[in-house]
């Protein structure tokens, strides 16, 4: 019996992920058939995180250091919250559009669907255009540490993998809760997006700087310092504690309260009667 009952998960789980890259690749080709919007959109959204970039870039024309961070260390710090951004941004496209879906009784049609309703939420959108902050943040990395003094171990190296799928699913559960309240409030609440976008642009110096009560509202109350600042202090070497290397994955926990809330909304949920 128990054999049965892994066999039959193991084959909902290969069906789940063989659906979803078939909305992958449908999304893909929608995307292709108008290849110069697509290479403007891809140009567009380099542009304007590189603006970001030019905003550090000038400040340490200003001054040497920010608040003892270098140019190299601050530039390691935004490549990975934007890279780690970017990817959850790309793939949980999806979940930032729901409220729109909620308003419109589009969100109807998926109920009646025998399939996830998350990876169906998940597979109505796919912002391959982000894919240009992707490439953008990764050669922003390989300069930072191209060009940084400091020495790489194999758990400093991992420690930075680990800061990035933290932050994916750090990102991915707030974009979670943002689908989440539409059933509470219908329309989309925008101060979600102070903890998308916003940390997204000032993640990329070390939230330290921000002063002691930021640091602990991004410690206890939004994880994303367990992803980015108490990581990049043992990739600096300013901690040898090695549990900081490994805090990436306390943040992870986060989604479980996030999932949470989903699941609440989806039980809560009427027709908007559209």
């Amino acid at each position: 019996m128990n054999h049965e009952k892994r066999y039959e998960h193991n084959n909902k789980r290969t069906g789940a992920l063989r659906l979803y890259r078939r909305y992958l690749s449908i999304l893909f080709r929608s995307k292709m058939q108008y290849k110069k919007s697509f290479f403007m959109l891809f140009v567009g959204s380099f542009l304007a995180s590189f603006t970001i970039f030019l905003s550090v870039y000038f400040m340490f024309q200003r001054f040497p250091q920010v608040k003892g961070y270098t140019f190299q260390e601050v530039l390691l710090c935004y490549s990975i919250v934007l890279m780690s951004f970017s990817l959850a941004e790309i793939w949980a496209r999806g979940l930032e559009a729901f409220p729109g879906m909620v308003r419109r009784g589009e969100f109807d049609r998926l109920m009646l669907r025998p399939r996830s309703l998350l990876l169906q939420i998940l597979g109505t959108q796919c912002d391959i255009e982000r894919f240009s902050r992707v490439l953008q943040a990764l050669v922003i990395l390989l300069y930072a540490v191209a060009t940084s003094e400091l020495r790489w171990t194999p758990l400093r190296i991992a420690t930075v993998f680990f800061m990035l799928a933290g932050g994916c699913a750090l990102f991915s559960g707030i974009f979670l809760v943002q689908a989440a309240m539409s059933f509470f409030f219908l329309e989309g609440l925008e101060f979600t997006n102070i903890f998308t976008f916003g940390l997204n642009e000032h993640g990329k110096y070390p939230v330290d700087i921000y002063g002691k009560g930021v640091l602990w509202v991004l410690t206890f109350i939004i994880p994303f310092a367990l992803v980015q600042y108490y990581p990049l202090l043992y990739v600096l070497g300013r901690r040898e504690e090695i549990r900081y290397a490994f805090l990436p994955f306390a943040a992870v926990l986060f989604l479980i309260p996030c999932y949470l809330l989903w699941r609440c909304g989806v039980r809560r949920y009427k027709s908007s009667g559209s």
